[in-house]
């Protein structure tokens, strides 16, 4: 399978690099629809990008923050300050930095009584923000686990192949196991998809997804993500190979 893959030097470049294909995508988005629609991801590698944004001026700086909404493509279910919590990442590294209106930042959320209750609430608050079509954000970033999911979609998943619901509350084989993540539903719909991988561990992954054939289902949830506009692969050197 052939992936659309940018190779830079290095975890800090990648996050550059990034930032810079969003930008564009900003002004485009306030220009057209007066709102620009981000679903931040978790782990280590988005959160380098996270603290440039806050922290580089010129991105800090160019940032309509009021016209800019954050939401999560997954979750772990764990309390908001857990350090476990995408959200609490997000919001250690670039939320508390920025001045974005707390309306705009569209969290899951992990404090009902259980992950389905989160998934259907969440759902709710995009039908609020984006109507009745599935939603398109305008960026979204995903990453890829060792072995190929993506978001909180793991091989195997019986969300995978969800055709109607936007959230769904999963169990997955990592800890903690319960999450609650985006469905292929709306992750199919993005206007602009970026793999964001770094680190040498990610290297058999996504020689294993380039070996498969392109005509058939990939095993691999991440290489199963095809919206319009295919995804963009930002690869350090390191996971490049």
């Amino acid at each position: 399978m052939k992936l659309d893959a940018r190779v830079l030097p290095d975890l800090v470049s990648l996050s550059r690099a990034v930032l810079e294909e969003t930008f564009p995508i900003i002004q485009e988005a306030v220009t057209k629809r007066g709102k620009f629609a981000i679903a931040l991801s978790g782990g280590h590698t988005p959160g380098k990008m996270y603290s440039l944004w806050a922290q580089t001026e010129q991105y800090r700086n160019k940032t309509p923050w009021d016209r800019v909404h954050l939401f999560w493509s997954d979750e772990r279910f764990v309390p908001a300050d857990d350090p476990r919590s995408n959200y609490r990442m997000a919001r250690e590294t670039l939320i508390s930095q920025v001045p974005i209106p707390a309306e705009n930042v569209h969290p899951m959320p992990t404090n009902l009584s259980s992950p389905e209750e989160c998934a259907r609430a969440y759902e709710t608050e995009l039908l609020k923000f984006f109507g009745s079509e599935p939603p398109a954000f305008d960026v979204q970033l995903l990453g890829i686990g060792d072995e190929g999911h993506t978001a909180s979609l793991f091989p195997g998943s019986p969300a995978l192949g969800e055709k109607v619901r936007w959230v769904a509350a999963v169990r997955v084989a990592a800890e903690p196991p319960q999450r609650i993540t985006l469905t292929p539903v709306v992750l199919n719909q993005g206007r602009n998809t970026f793999f964001l991988v770094a680190g040498e561990g990610k290297r058999a992954i996504l020689s294993a997804i380039r070996d498969e054939l392109a005509s058939k289902p990939s095993q691999y949830p991440a290489a199963r993500i095809h919206p319009a506009r295919e995804p963009v692969w930002f690869l350090d050197q390191a996971a490049a190979g």
